[in-house]
């Protein structure tokens, strides 16, 4: 991490211990070793006592409120459990993201990281509260998440004009491929490495490489944006029909 990253978790942390939050963990990239200042999320799991009543969700909002000013802020986003609840994988827990609170489960993928590779920021290991996650469970998980939501999500062509649908629909079906074949959770720069070899066209993974880890601006060429959703949608149909036969 960097220090603007540092002093943003600092500044998170000291707001929480208000709440008295039995542990706080990093996963995704902030925990797995490629995460990118600016441009990866910072996604956290916090266990507070329960239950999580009005006041308290209050309270978490004025705090993710207050952190508004820091420039990483919006990247930050943050799950909330209770013990009693944290072994259901089906519950809806409080959520900050996108700079609003929801609820959502934390999905098998996520339970997986946290035991693999998580982060202890505060408080107990994920091994004290949550337990671990089948390989079955978590295969069904990925499998389901490229049927029901990837998959018929590839139909509706303006998304994939934005390149956050690109990223993310290209490294979760390469990180899907991985866990479904070889029972291993990757980071996006190895499902960069991997998409090649699974046909994905070069030119749009190149393009998610260069926004990804190049410091240069490059203006796109005319016309590339269009170009581009055509081949990512042309290229993960088919791609996730496949996979879906195989593994589903």
């Amino acid at each position: 991490m960097t220090r603007r990253t540092d002093a943003l978790l600092g500044r998170f942390l000291a707001g929480l211990a208000a709440l008295d939050p039995a542990a706080v963990w990093a996963h995704g990239s902030l925990a797995g070793g490629d995460y990118q200042e600016g441009r990866s999320d910072l996604d956290l799991v916090a266990v507070l006592p329960g239950p999580l009543g009005p006041r308290t969700v209050w309270a978490l909002a004025r705090l993710h409120a207050r952190l508004r000013g820091e420039p990483l802020a919006p990247l930050l986003h943050c799950t909330y459990l209770t013990p009693g609840g944290a072994a259901d994988p089906e519950r809806r827990h409080v959520t900050w993201a996108h700079g609003e609170l929801f609820r959502r489960p934390v999905t098998p993928v996520t339970r997986r990281e946290l035991h693999e590779f998580g982060r202890v920021l505060h408080g107990e290991p994920p091994r004290a509260v949550l337990p671990p996650v089948p390989d079955g469970e978590l295969g069904a998980f990925v499998v389901r998440d490229q049927r029901e939501f990837w998959r018929p999500h590839v139909d509706r062509a303006a998304l994939w004009r934005q390149d956050v649908w690109v990223d993310l629909g290209l490294l979760t079906f390469a990180r899907a491929t991985a866990t479904l074949r070889d029972g291993r959770l990757i980071s996006k720069r190895e499902a960069l490495d991997l998409l090649p070899t699974l046909g994905a066209p070069t030119e749009v993974v190149e393009d998610i490489t260069r926004r990804r880890y190049d410091d240069r601006r490059v203006a796109p060429e005319a016309g590339w944006t269009e170009r581009r959703a055509g081949l990512a949608r042309g290229y993960l149909g088919p791609a996730i029909d496949g996979l879906v036969v195989v593994y589903g």
